[in-house]
C-alpha cells in the first residue's frame, strides 16, 4: 500500500517541535550542571586557576584573572538557561518554516510517497 504525504500541518509541527525543543533545553541545562559539578569535584577549575596564577606572578595582584570567579556555577547555569531558551525559539521556528517549505515543494511535485505494509 503506497500512501502520499502531500501536506504537513505547520501548526502541528510547531507544537511538536516546541515540546521536543523544551525537553532538549531542559536536558541541556541538566547536563551542563552535572558536567560543571563533576569538573568542580575533580578540581579542574582550581588546577587551571593555580596554573594561571603561576603564569601571572609578574602582573599586578588586583588585575589577576580568576577562572573560579569567571566560571562560577551560577554564571554557567544562567548561560545554559539563556542558550536553552534561544534553542527552543530557533528549533521551533526552523521546524515550522521547514513544514511550510515542504508544503510548497509537495504542491509542486506531489509529495513524498511512503510504502506501508501489514506484517
Amino acid at each position: 500500500m503506497k500512501l502520499t504525504l502531500s501536506r504537513v500541518d505547520p501548526f502541528s509541527v510547531m507544537k511538536i517541535s516546541f515540546l521536543l525543543s523544551v525537553a532538549f533545553g531542559i536536558a541541556l541545562i541538566i547536563v551542563v550542571a552535572a558536567l560543571w559539578l563533576m569538573l568542580n569535584s575533580m578540581g579542574v577549575f582550581s588546577t587551571v586557576n593555580d596554573s594561571l596564577a603561576s603564569l601571572q606572578q609578574a602582573s599586578n595582584s588586583e588585575n589577576r584573572f580568576s577562572v573560579i570567579e569567571f566560571l562560577s556555577f551560577g554564571r554557567v547555569l544562567s548561560l545554559s538557561v539563556v542558550l536553552g531558551v534561544v534553542d527552543v525559539i530557533l528549533i521551533t521556528a526552523m521546524a515550522t518554516v521547514t513544514a511550510y517549505i515542504y508544503n510548497m515543494c509537495a504542491a509542486l511535485v506531489g509529495g513524498a510517497q511512503v510504502t506501508l505494509t501489514d506484517d
